[in-house]
């Protein structure tokens, strides 16, 4: 055969009935040299097992003693205080695994994005540096909203700000507790607003139940999002021919009115939400979908999504920096007034990597 090396092919042989001599000469070492293989082999393996596993995010049932304080400061005597106040409360520790510097990295501005994460109305109620310094004079959804800076996402980010009586419904699960929800309570933060009547009470309550979704939750998320008198999204909107409904203003995004209209029209339309209670159950089902199956079951992480299941910051049921305290508000207000405040609730903590010791100003 033309060009076939033969002394390369006897080269190969020879090496190999070498190592085949060797090792019947010398099974221990063989032997030996295997086992310190197969050895090394499974420390590799166990290694990167563990790296893998430092990473993914845990949640940890709060018992008093399970927090270090020295990595996560500040955070166990709020949650003490607030056990002590609340005996029937339960509190569960979020690992999230991400960097708190790189968090907030990566909620302010990023070039290139067409909508910020972190919008705050335009008005003086809050310090002049809450204002993205890039896009400061910048005017965004229907011209009344600026991009949030750093320092205002920090300040409202921080657990510590979140952990006390008036800001703590941020962090509640939002799961159906069997009596904590009543039909008292839904008639007071309903009264007087587009959800009024018992029908929508109790279908709100029954909707609620069925989902296992808080339905003081589900009434708060409605007002929060068309306020006590409704909007064009709760009073029926005119899409392609056909009235339509999305009280959750579920895709209501863009810089006009007008866009925003459509966006969230357009949504309900191919949805086929031709009354208010069909948009309604919709919407309770989008948002168990979207948001409480992937774990951002709080109203904290459906504002900053920090779940991994999400796909980190850009999975967010909203803009408004402002909307998980006011939405929190109205919860807590709710349960207070139909004394159910008591009953068995938890609360979702997270928890950042490498947290200052100073809790983030506003």
């Amino acid at each position: 055969m033309r060009g076939y090396n033969y002394k390369n092919m006897n080269n190969k042989n020879n090496l190999i009935r070498k190592i085949i001599d060797y090792c019947k000469e010398n099974p221990k070492k063989v032997r030996n040299l295997l086992i310190a293989i197969v050895i090394l082999i499974i420390i590799s393996i166990g290694v990167s097992m563990l790296v893998e596993e430092s990473k993914k995010q845990k949640y940890v049932i709060y018992d008093g003693e399970n927090l270090n304080e020295a990595k996560y400061p500040g955070y166990k005597e709020l949650i003490d205080k607030l056990l002590e106040e609340h005996p029937n409360w339960t509190f569960t520790l979020f690992y999230t695994k991400l960097d708190w510097n790189e968090v907030i990295e990566n909620e302010g501005h990023v070039d290139g994005r067409i909508y910020p994460l972190n919008l705050i109305p335009e008005t003086s109620d809050y310090p002049e540096d809450w204002k993205c310094e890039i896009d400061k004079d910048k005017r965004f959804d229907n011209g009344t909203w600026m991009c949030a800076s750093d320092k205002a996402i920090e300040y409202k980010m921080d657990p510590r700000n979140i952990l006390n009586e008036e800001n703590i419904f941020q962090f509640k699960e939002l799961n159906y507790v069997e009596g904590a929800g009543t039909l008292e309570g839904l008639r007071e933060i309903t009264d007087g607003t587009f959800l009024e009547g018992d029908s929508i009470c109790n279908s709100i309550i029954e909707a609620g139940k069925n989902s296992n979704l808080d339905p003081y939750f589900i009434a708060s998320r409605l007002i929060q999002e068309q306020g006590s008198d409704g909007t064009t999204m709760s009073k029926g909107y005119e899409y392609n021919g056909a009235i339509v409904y999305n009280p959750f203003n579920i895709n209501a995004i863009g810089n006009s009115s007008s866009e925003i209209l459509e966006n969230a029209g357009k949504y309900a339309y191919e949805k086929g939400w031709d009354s208010l209670e069909k948009a309604i159950i919709g919407g309770i089902d989008y948002m168990k979908e979207g948001y409480i199956n992937v774990l951002q079951n709080t109203l904290y992480l459906q504002k900053f999504d920090v779940v991994k299941t999400g796909g980190l910051y850009n999975h967010q049921y909203m803009q408004n920096l402002l909307a998980p305290t006011s939405e929190a508000n109205n919860m807590k207000s709710i349960y207070e007034i139909s004394n159910t405040v008591d009953s068995s609730l938890n609360f979702i903590i997270p928890l950042y990597e490498h947290m200052p010791e100073e809790i983030s100003e506003e």
